[in-house]
């Protein structure tokens, strides 16, 4: 999933529990606040600030604050939804939807850890099962995205660490894989077979290729080459990994 789809997702989920009238708002402020529901809904973010911009001109309510958030994250504005929704979290500090909200604008912000530390203020005051788990498949996805920079910047063990964590909090698919590749690496055979068939017993949105690869690349570290060769024809199944893996199944003797 690509950050800006994982930025739409994290807002939806409780993003529509705002949406309602406002009859307990001062009755200039709930009006405008409405105008600006119904030109978000219609896609006009921009028009939808200046109605909450001056809806909060009456009445400094967290809704509007939060709405307000939404629009600027629509326009791209992260810095400016971010300040926005910490209003709201300033007037209403166990508002689940802005907590998630400004998770979100932090993912977008490439801060996974303050993403991380939003999404688990959910988790230590929600009550609502559903909400957890889908905040966790979040906090998930930020720790995946630590552990990969992690690796990227050569950091192996600070990368198993992150990737553990992702793993810890939800199956994501694409960090088992993550960890069967450095596993592999570091010639750390059994956790690189182990996180592989954790890759594709979840797999959800990776290719089946990556998770045989990584356990071929394994085995032939073990000494089974037979097993080896398996693996590497299954991978080679898939296009991602068709050269690559041919090259090794070549290459294992």
């Amino acid at each position: 999933m690509t950050k800006n789809k994982f930025f739409v997702a994290l807002l939806f989920f409780l993003s529509l529990s705002v949406l309602v009238l406002a009859q307990d708002m001062k009755p200039d402020a709930g009006k405008l606040y409405n105008e600006g529901n119904a030109l978000l809904k219609n896609g006009d973010a921009d028009g939808a600030v200046k109605k909450y911009d001056a809806a909060l001109n009456i009445e400094k309510d967290y809704r509007i604050y939060y709405q307000k958030g939404i629009a600027l994250k629509k326009l791209g504005k992260l810095e400016d939804a971010k300040n926005s929704f910490e209003e709201c979290i300033k007037l209403n500090k166990d508002f689940e939807g802005a907590l998630n909200a400004l998770g979100a604008v932090y993912f977008g912000m490439g801060n996974y850890q303050a993403a991380i530390d939003n999404f688990n203020k959910i988790l230590n005051s929600s009550a609502n099962n559903g909400v957890k788990s889908k905040v966790k498949k979040n906090i998930s996805l930020a720790y995946a995205k630590l552990g990969n920079d992690a690796l990227s910047g050569g950091s192996a063990e600070k990368g198993i660490e992150y990737l553990k964590k992702s793993v810890e909090n939800d199956n994501y698919d694409a960090a088992y894989l993550s960890l069967a590749k450095v596993y592999s690496e570091l010639g750390k055979w059994d956790e690189s077979i182990d996180a592989a068939q954790n890759a594709l017993k979840f797999r959800s949105k990776i290719s089946r290729g990556g998770p045989y690869f990584y356990m071929g690349i394994s085995y032939r570290g073990k000494g089974d080459i037979a097993k080896a060769k398996e693996m590497f024809k299954q991978a080679a199944s898939d296009p991602t990994y068709k050269k690559t893996a041919e090259y090794e199944l070549s290459q294992t003797k």
